[in-house]
């Protein structure tokens, strides 16, 4: 054990946190958004609740993926005709059941912003019960760390050993104790900020879209996925983030924009005669006449 309290396995343990930190950003997210379906007085808990069980099960699952590994990748059926072909195995089938699940949130609660009439008073939707939204947020959780722990796994590669438990399991359960404890330090303070800042609700929602789909596009190429003949490639990571960073900056830049032409209307209505004014120079530089 002495292994793990040298210069490498602490290295790789930083590098694991940091890891586990920047792909922990959407299941964050995702986590604060679907909070709001239970009672106010209870979200709260939720939230803690729900990321302390996943925490445990995402152990749990670490160490049965360790041990499974090679059955993970090995093909349980194949489909080969015209419209879809491919080899599924489990890891191909969770992530395509993942996003495809994801996707379908994102594009529900976008459909539910889009028709309700009251905002404060629907905020948070459809109400569930408090072991409902639990669950939910457990099952999503352990979804996002079947890619994030298979993720990690070639950072411990030459920590591996055949002990019951190796330095490498140590390692990646470590990383996933500290990102979960940092989750349930900054979910609140995420699900706040968006309380209070509903416009970034919109841009979580489809930052999760985009997340659904990268999600299904990993599955659908890890089981050599083909649709109609056209082979489904999987989406880098880099794509992603690049995605994303468009996104807030389309954001900023349009609530800035937003901001910047209620102040002039605003300045409008508070001085009629400046507006007056605007008018008619607007009818000369046209040649129009204004009407009395």
């Amino acid at each position: 054990m002495d292994v793990l309290f040298s210069i490498e396995a602490l290295g790789t343990l930083a590098s694991l946190i940091f890891l586990q930190a920047v792909l922990g950003f959407d299941n964050l997210l995702y986590i604060s958004i679907e909070s709001k379906r239970a009672p106010a007085e209870k979200q709260a808990m939720v939230r803690k609740a729900g990321i302390a069980i996943a925490v445990v099960l995402r152990l749990v699952l670490l160490f049965v993926i360790m041990q499974i590994l090679a059955s993970v990748v090995e093909p349980l059926f194949k489909l080969d005709n015209f419209a879809i072909a491919g080899e599924f195995n489990l890891k191909a089938l969770i992530f395509l059941f993942g996003g495809g699940f994801i996707m379908y949130t994102a594009v529900k609660e976008i459909n539910h912003l889009l028709s309700i009439d009251d905002l404060h008073h629907e905020a948070g939707g459809s109400q569930k019960s408090t072991f409902t939204v639990i669950a939910l947020i457990v099952f999503m959780n352990l979804i996002f760390s079947f890619d994030s722990i298979l993720s990690m796994l070639p950072l411990t590669g030459q920590f591996a050993s055949d002990a019951f438990v190796s330095p490498q399991f140590i390692l990646l359960a470590i990383a996933v104790v500290v990102s979960g404890v940092m989750m349930i330090v900054l979910a609140d303070r995420v699900a706040s900020f968006i309380e209070k800042n509903r416009m970034f609700e919109v841009l979580g929602l489809f930052i999760l879209l985009i997340v659904g789909i990268m999600l299904l596009s990993e599955g659908g190429h890890i089981a050599h996925m083909s649709l109609f003949g056209y082979e489904i490639e999987a989406m880098a990571k880099s794509t992603f983030y690049f995605s994303v960073a468009v996104l807030f900056i389309v954001d900023i830049v349009q609530t800035r924009f937003q901001r910047k032409l209620e102040a002039k209307k605003k300045a409008e209505i508070a001085d009629p005669a400046t507006n007056a004014a605007s008018t008619q120079e607007a009818y000369a530089k046209v040649g129009g006449v204004p009407h009395a």
